[in-house]
């Protein structure tokens, strides 16, 4: 096996264990069609069994982790500028439900406005991920997240909370 199927395998099979299932789900928020289908083609790259489903906005995503005929996902990314309901009106609900405080959260913004990266981690998310300026870069920081352990490392200290492709170069 070559290095680089090595590397592609590794996300998955630790994000695999560390959440003991089968096929992890995936929700990646974003009133953005390009970006949602980016980000799903880089986690099927990283990893093809992850599910990734999608929501275009924070009324779809409230109303889905409501609905609880659906299965919650096991991370979702979260976009902060979204018309309708915002990424950090959707923090603040998450987080103050019984049955979902404890979903991880990934803000996933273009925005690096400390204000920003400061009021999430406030309302508790788990990473601030600035995105990325290529696919490649995505795929790389995408790898990343999936290696952690989400099972028993929720948010950091701050200076480890905002995330960007150049800390993993």
């Amino acid at each position: 096996m070559s290095d680089l199927a090595i590397r592609i395998d590794r996300p998955l099979l630790l994000f695999l264990a560390l959440i003991g299932k089968r096929h992890p789900r995936v929700l990646m928020v974003d009133d953005d069609a390009d970006d949602r289908e980016l980000f799903i083609a880089a986690v099927r790259d990283i990893a093809p069994t992850i599910e990734v489903s999608t929501c275009r906005n924070g009324l779809e995503l409230m109303r889905a982790l409501h609905d609880e005929s659906i299965a919650l996902p096991d991370v979702i990314f979260l976009d902060l500028n979204m018309p309708f309901k915002s990424g950090q009106e959707c923090l603040e609900e998450i987080r103050s439900a019984a049955r979902l405080k404890s979903l991880p959260v990934v803000i996933y913004s273009t925005s690096t406005n400390m204000d920003h990266v400061n009021q999430t981690y406030a309302q508790g998310a788990d990473y601030y991920l600035a995105k990325p300026d290529s696919f490649g870069d995505l795929k790389l920081i995408t790898s990343k997240l999936f290696e952690m352990d989400w099972d028993t490392h929720r948010q950091p200290q701050k200076d480890k909370f905002f995330l960007s492709a150049r800390l993993f170069k």
